[in-house]
């Protein structure tokens, strides 16, 4: 029999200086059970695999030792998200990462922050897996993009994910206000990510671009002892400023109304 991939939650306080939460604060105790029993593993970077692992194996001690776990790193996507070079074909480095489900071991996928596959680049293993006949099995943890949208009170029905937007200030107001006028002809909130030292430059270039009426909702910080949510108007946020952290992640969004 094949083995599963497992998608392993993670937590979101990676990369924030001094604001490690307790593992069972933040993760589901079948989750932590799972990944005590997991000797393969498909992961972004194999360090802080290692190190969320021994974690999990302070509250359920891992079947095997540490040394002894199987990690791989997933393949490394083309800088600048571009597209790969022609002649480039990565497919056989993701087959191999299944190569012990298909000896009927669990492999388990495991993101930097958050949930595997969402926002992340997991989701070729996962699609990997489905055409190679292999169960995928999702486990429950949390998502900073549905806690964001779940904290906004904005509209929770009809929803879009954008990722980054461009890093040119003339390319970033245009995509702020295509996606403004997105959201007013269909009732969308708009969810967006940025690299947390860019955050307060995202935050300030969305009020300058966006209509006094807009809704504007930030959520900093989310599962952290200081996270927090602001959602208002966008001449709200003008009138009452609040300056973002530049080492703690955040998501913005927005609803036009």
């Amino acid at each position: 029999m094949k083995g599963r991939l497992v998608l392993m939650p993670n937590t979101l306080d990676f990369g924030v200086p001094g604001a490690e939460m307790p593992l069972q604060d933040v993760l589901p105790h079948l989750a932590l059970q799972q990944a005590a029993g997991i000797k393969h593993w498909a992961a972004e970077n194999a360090k802080t695999t290692r190190a969320f692992l021994k974690r999990v194996d302070a509250i359920c001690p891992l079947n095997l030792p540490l040394q002894e776990l199987q990690i791989a790193e997933l393949p490394r996507p083309p800088k600048g998200g571009g597209k790969p070079p022609a002649g480039d074909d990565s497919s056989a480095a993701w087959r191999a990462l299944l190569a012990p489900a298909l000896q009927g071991h669990d492999v388990g996928l495991i993101s930097e922050a958050g949930l595997p596959a969402v926002a992340d680049p997991g989701a070729r293993l996962v699609a990997q897996a489905h055409a190679t006949g292999i169960e995928v099995l999702p486990l429950s943890g949390p998502s900073s993009l549905l806690m964001a949208l779940s904290a906004s009170g904005l509209n929770g029905q009809s929803f879009a994910f954008v990722g980054y937007l461009p890093v040119d200030a003339a390319a970033r107001t245009a995509r702020i206000r295509e996606l403004e006028q997105l959201s007013q002809r269909q009732a969308q909130t708009q969810l967006m990510i940025e690299t947390p030292y860019r955050n307060e430059a995202l935050l300030q270039a969305l009020l300058a671009s966006l209509k006094p009426q807009t809704q504007l909702s930030v959520s900093c910080g989310l599962t952290l002892r200081e996270g927090w949510t602001r959602s208002t108007t966008v001449a709200q946020w003008r009138q009452h400023p609040r300056a973002l952290p530049d080492k703690i992640p955040a998501v913005f969004a927005l609803l036009a109304g």
